[in-house]
């Protein structure tokens, strides 16, 4: 990737100040932890994630920023500041304000507005103090795991979460959450996919937006993109931790169809291309 763009200004280093973490044990019913951890790696609704009390604190460890320290933050705060060009620009032309969220980086664990924030659940946005969550080291792990490497990769998942903020400025969050309720697991599902796949459209959309204007793709970026939306499908992640799959469990829909509205946005560079909830097959 080219960042040659300024760095945001809204990244909060919260990094050596956590809660110890890693050691904090999250459940799930995907057939363990592991799964759980990486078929969150590009976010999730944490509404439900989060309900109920704080996990314990545990005292951090603190440690010494590094040189690779600095870097990482370096590189987020650009790919940030890339995502608030592209999306002031497009709120202006539909003559609204957007309204930039925080990213903070923190180690381990953290507090956010939705609740105890813990690196195993993976990058994530909480609507409720318009922030994303992310634990650097815990997502290169990841990425490490699930073979999605890059720059351009790791971007796409910042572009992701930012994605969701894009939907909650725009109500889509809340009329989602409403919508879900009086419906059966199978039904909130479903339209939890949609949400995700929305997600996935949009950072297509700002890639295609943010090199049309700066030029900041190099060959295989996109590839490493696409392996990226590939690598978190459900069906791909349940059929490695017990050897089938259950459509009606998916929360971020298959790898087909995650690699079909990245690519829908990256194509198009059209918020109209992204309605996820116009009806028909995904």
């Amino acid at each position: 990737m080219r960042l040659d763009g300024p760095e945001s200004q809204n990244v909060e280093d919260r990094r050596g100040q956590g809660f110890g973490g890693r050691g904090i044990a999250v459940g799930g019913g995907l057939g363990g932890v592991v799964v759980l951890l990486i078929a969150l790696l590009l976010g999730v609704d944490p509404g439900e994630l989060l309900q109920g009390d704080p996990a314990p604190r545990q005292p951090g460890v603190q440690r010494q920023m590094t040189a690779e320290d600095d870097a990482a933050r370096r590189f987020v705060a650009q790919v940030l500041g890339e995502t608030e060009q592209v999306w002031n620009a497009e709120f202006a032309r539909m003559g609204r304000r957007y309204e930039e969220p925080t990213l903070v980086l923190f180690s381990g664990a953290t507090q956010s507005g939705c609740g105890f924030a813990q690196a195993q659940m993976g990058p994530f946005y909480c609507p409720n103090d318009r922030r994303v969550y992310i634990d650097l080291d815990f997502m290169a792990d990841l990425q490490r795991r699930l073979g999605a490497g890059g720059d351009f990769a790791a971007a796409y998942i910042v572009a992701h979460e930012v994605g969701h903020h894009v939907q909650n400025l725009f109500g889509v969050l809340s009329q989602a959450n409403e919508a879900r309720r009086g419906r059966g697991e199978a039904a909130g599902n479903a339209l939890q996919v949609r949400i995700e796949l929305q997600a996935d459209c949009l950072a297509g959309l700002w890639a295609r937006r943010a090199h049309e204007t700066r030029n900041i793709l190099e060959k295989g970026d996109i590839e490493e993109g696409l392996n990226a939306a590939a690598a978190v499908g459900d069906d791909r992640l349940q059929r490695a931790s017990q050897g089938y799959v259950v459509p009606e469990s998916f929360t971020h829909g298959s790898s087909a169809q995650r690699v079909r509205w990245f690519r829908r946005g990256l194509e198009t560079g059209r918020l109209e291309a992204c309605d996820t909830f116009a009806g028909g097959a995904l």
